[in-house]
């Protein structure tokens, strides 16, 4: 009778490929450097419309294509494997997801409601630290979710099977060729191009500029005496928010329209009759909306994660089966490739101290209380990686609040030391989940974690030193943030969370109260319905990011999103072929287009090439 085999032994003797080139000084430093305009573009994207996007499968096309160039031009001798596109990928990713995991929303919250300004050296040590240290949770778990229980994590895989597409190999049962990368790239080029141009002319103003894109197109309609635009329904000019639109599901796309039309067509003209509000404008009514948002987004991610506890139980029995059998003995097969378990402890014990030093030094938070929050991050980090490995969604949006409700009872009145206790949750959870996330693309290609560990700190380094001098190019003004020109919604609804925890809810004015318990209520019914409601009915269930988001930035931003989502999906749909290999580069192409050019503006301004 034949036994089975570990899946571990196995894949080691079938899959993994020794002594290929994965990390290789050519994919650092393209890592880094794609890594660091992806973190450029996300940022610009994260304070138009709430969302980071994915990273990955945009660095590999691009990186693909460079080396193709390279190698026509005679400037690369040897060609860039699969697996050194693979490490690339994770060095990139690192360096790109800087912006995310509450570290911009956070900060961005911090510089809305208080006069406290970490300089900038501190605050890149701040970032990089709680990044690396999300690396390092990321060890311990990394065997037992992605070795033996093989879960799915969705974006890890659809970026190995991307790799997989454009050099060459089986992907999804198809043979592709090198042809399929090319012409991905050239679609995304063309788009780049397309949304850099129109930047330009919509933003770069000087007075050699003989003229000006307007920002939006204006409706020709009123809404209760004033024009459309007044309550920002209008149609803009903006493809980096048609972009953000394609990327996310077609339910999420149309749960935003469906939000900001009741918002601003129904809520802000009601709030606008019975003077809840002073004036009609963007900021007026954002102010009373914010309260409803930030209910929505915390109850539904809180109670998503609450449906889901059977995650929490399956991390911690797993850990305890995979370290309680005995499994140093099998590790020795696997000692060369994976990283060895003492890394885990050594780096809490090196990067620990780091964060508690720096929370007490820039945000006030006691020494006492940031050594409750270290463990407590790191739990979080597990469970994390468990529910991204499951659902493709680390669950940033329901640990934030609950750190940020901890320390409310923990620190009262603090309010900075509230927010960055949520940043160091959120940041560690994002970054162990992120690793994972790559290991898998990793695990399915044959690749070294080892060395992919090792990738994701140079990205952390690269994405440490953009993401902080890039924000104050960006947003020269933190009076910026809550504009339509930069909605910032998820440091608004951080802020409207801290404010509510750090404050007291019973401060808040009796509206906002009740806008409150009618979020919190929407939220958990809309979390149920999406567990709940039969499959064939659930696209049909409003999202309550969507809604929640909605909320807090513009009607136009919606209906842009909207409009990207809509021609993603009719294009899916009617031309499925073409969808593969259209709307994932040519939305990537819109967003690196469109927020590079702006990046560049806003240097040009701070030069005195162009004004404002």
């Amino acid at each position: 009778m034949q036994t089975m085999q570990d899946p571990e032994i196995e894949w080691l003797e079938t899959v993994y490929k020794k002594g290929a080139r994965q990390l290789t000084v050519r994919a650092v430093i393209s890592g880094m450097l794609l890594g660091g305009v992806m973190c450029l573009s996300n940022l610009y994207v994260f304070f138009k419309t709430g969302w980071s996007m994915g990273v990955t499968v945009t660095a590999s096309i691009l990186a693909f294509a460079a080396f193709q160039l390279f190698r026509a031009m005679r400037l690369s001798r040897s060609e860039f494997t699969i697996l050194e596109n693979n490490a690339m990928c994770s060095v990139a990713s690192a360096a790109g997801y800087m912006t995310g995991g509450g570290n911009m929303a956070a900060f961005g919250a911090l510089l809305m409601i208080t006069t406290l300004r970490p300089d900038s050296i501190s605050f890149v040590f701040w970032l990089s630290t709680i990044a690396a240290l999300g690396v390092f949770v990321a060890i311990p778990i990394k065997r037992q979710l992605i070795n033996r229980e093989k879960l799915a994590f969705p974006t890890g895989t659809a970026t190995a099977e991307t790799l997989l597409s454009m050099h060459g190999s089986i992907a999804v049962g198809k043979e592709k060729g090198k042809g399929e990368g090319t012409r991905k790239a050239k679609v995304l080029g063309l788009a780049a191009a397309v949304a850099g141009l129109l930047s330009w002319f919509r933003d770069a103003k000087a007075s050699w500029m003989p003229w000006n894109i307007p920002d939006a197109i204006p409706l020709p309609f009123t809404l209760a005496g004033y024009p459309l635009k007044t309550w920002t329904i209008a149609m803009k000019n903006e493809l980096v928010l048609v972009g953000a639109g394609v990327l996310m599901s077609f339910r999420t796309a149309w749960s935003i329209l469906l939000g900001g039309v009741i918002t601003y067509a129904v809520i802000a003209p009601l709030l606008a009759a019975n003077h809840a509000i002073e004036t009609v404008s963007y900021k007026a009514i954002v102010q009373w909306t914010v309260w409803p948002s930030a209910a929505i987004l915390v109850s539904a991610g809180i109670t998503s994660f609450l449906i889901d506890w059977r995650s929490i139980v399956r991390t911690f029995s797993g850990m305890f089966r995979f370290f309680g059998k005995g499994r140093a003995k099998e590790n020795d097969a696997l000692a060369q490739v994976e990283c060895p378990s003492w890394w885990f402890p050594a780096g809490l014990l090196l990067l620990g101290p780091v964060i508690i030093f720096l929370a007490a030094r820039l945000f006030q938070i006691p020494v006492w209380a940031g050594l409750i929050a270290l463990p407590m991050a790191v739990l979080m980090g597990f469970v994390a990686a468990r529910v991204t490995g499951e659902t493709d969604i680390t669950p940033t949006k329901a640990f934030g609040p609950v750190t940020q409700a901890v320390f409310g009872i923990l620190t009262p009145g603090n309010v900075p030391g509230n927010i960055m206790s949520a940043n160091i949750t959120a940041g560690i959870g994002l970054h162990a989940a992120d690793l994972l996330t790559d290991l898998k693309s990793g695990y399915m290609l044959g690749a070294n974690p080892r060395q992919q560990f090792i990738a994701q700190m140079f990205g952390v380094v690269a994405g440490g030193l953009v993401v902080v001098p890039a924000f104050w190019l960006i947003i020269p003004d933190p009076a910026l943030l809550g504009s339509t020109e930069w909605p910032a919604p998820s440091c608004l609804v951080w802020a409207g969370v801290s404010e509510a925890f750090s404050k007291g809810i019973d401060n808040l004015s009796l509206g906002s109260r009740m806008a409150i318990g009618a979020g919190v209520f929407l939220g958990i019914l809309l979390a149920f319905a999406e567990k709940y409601v039969p499959k064939r009915m659930r696209a049909w269930v409003p999202s309550p990011l969507g809604i929640g988001i909605s909320m807090v930035i513009p009607c136009s931003n919606s209906i842009a999103m909207f409009t990207g989502g809509l021609i993603a999906e009719i294009l899916h749909r009617k031309k499925p072929q073409v969808a593969e290999y259209v709307n994932i580069p040519a939305a990537s192409g819109f967003i690196a287009g469109e927020s590079l050019v702006g990046v560049l503006i806003a240097a040009l301004i701070v030069a005195g090439v162009l004004s404002r």
